[in-house]
């Protein structure tokens, strides 16, 4: 493909020659002289001005470099276009796999391609276009729009929802039970049952070994957009908004509450009952077993507003120096009292 090309097709301004042959996508710092690469964040300005591609992916006001640039407001997402321009994944042509148990109740969309050694259970509702590769189990009662991308071992329990362009990746688990026990009279542990179903909405992503389990009562949703990452676990009765991101070894406890557009970075946890409002963000590592406002930005364990948190952090550095100079200020002190006290009030001190 031809550099300008690939520009009018990104909708990106040109700055060099139009004529260039691309090849390929590349990182910046392994990207060749037919090889596009980009600039998203700052610290690698300096990079793109020795890099060897054919062109860089840039914001409109990126200063002048001695490769050829594409501009446009979003070069990370056009970056990730381009890259599925040159890409492409395997293809998985409409057709049932002979080792596929199915049950006769379901209900196969147009198109599906089934793999080997899928299980449908019984009044299962699957939509067009779905692709379900080896091992993917759907248990009874489960409802999937178009377009599901199952990958091989992922599992949707019993009456669980699915909405279209929902992408599971191996071995998320949609719908195990939630974490409900209850203590009887001589002390055991008592399994609650846990009847709802999970609902997720449309466009929808469960990363690798991702767990969303279903409700004791009602649901556990999550909605359109919203991305779940590897590890995540999202405990019973949970509900998540719409385009949030739940990033790696995020925990949600029991009925927890995320609003939309909201991030959880590595490791971030929420106690049960907990209300995050639109916008939140938890920084890597954070829990919170209080409400957060909307727009608010939290750090640490527990979690308090980011602002005061890096102050925070700052003089937490400091306190094995902090703490000398309190003791040296002690001593002087304590010194500068005994030469000018008299000796009837070094002994009413003692």
């Amino acid at each position: 493909m031809k550099l300008g090309e690939l520009a009018t097709r990104l909708g990106a301004e040109l700055r060099g020659d139009a004529d260039l042959e691309i090849t390929g996508v590349k990182g910046i710092e392994d990207a060749g002289p037919t090889e596009v690469t980009f600039v998203a964040n700052p610290r690698y300005a300096g990079l793109a001005r020795k890099t060897q591609a054919a062109a860089v992916l840039v914001e409109p006001e990126f200063p002048e470099i001695e490769a050829p640039t594409l501009r446009l407001k979003n070069p990370y997402l056009a970056f990730s276009r381009a890259l599925s321009m040159f890409y492409q994944p395997p293809a998985y042509p409409a057709g049932i796999h002979p080792t596929a148990v199915i049950d006769p109740s379901a209900q196969i969309g147009a198109e599906a391609h089934i793999g080997a050694y899928v299980v449908i259970g019984p009044g299962v509702k699957l939509g067009d276009h779905a692709t379900l590769l080896p091992h993917v189990v759907l248990y009874p009662g489960v409802q999937v729009g178009s377009h599901l991308f199952a990958h091989a071992h992922s599992v949707v329990r019993e009456g669980c929802i699915l909405g279209d362009h929902v992408t599971l990746e191996n071995g998320a688990i949609v719908g195990a039970d939630g974490f409900g026990f209850a203590k009887d009279e001589a002390g055991h542990w008592e399994k609650i049952p846990q009847s709802g179903p999970v609902r997720l909405g449309n466009r929808v992503d469960v990363q690798a070994n991702a767990c969303i389990d279903r409700a004791t009562v009602g649901a556990t949703e999550i909605g359109d957009g919203t991305k779940v990452d590897n590890l995540v676990q999202v405990g019973h009765g949970s509900r998540v908004g719409q385009n949030t991101l739940l990033c790696a070894q995020v925990g949600l406890a029991g009925s927890s509450v995320i609003g939309n557009n909201a991030i959880l970075a590595g490791q971030a946890g929420v106690a049960g009952h907990c209300s995050l409002g639109d916008g939140v963000i938890l920084t890597a590592q954070s829990a919170v077993s209080h409400d957060v406002p909307p727009g608010k930005m939290i750090s640490g364990s527990p979690g308090f507003d980011n602002r005061v948190w890096l102050r925070a952090v700052t003089i937490f550095q400091r306190l094995p120096e902090l703490l000398k100079r309190l003791d040296r200020l002690e001593k002087k002190v304590s010194a500068q009292e005994a030469e000018t006290s008299t000796p009837t009030e070094i002994e009413d001190r003692q």
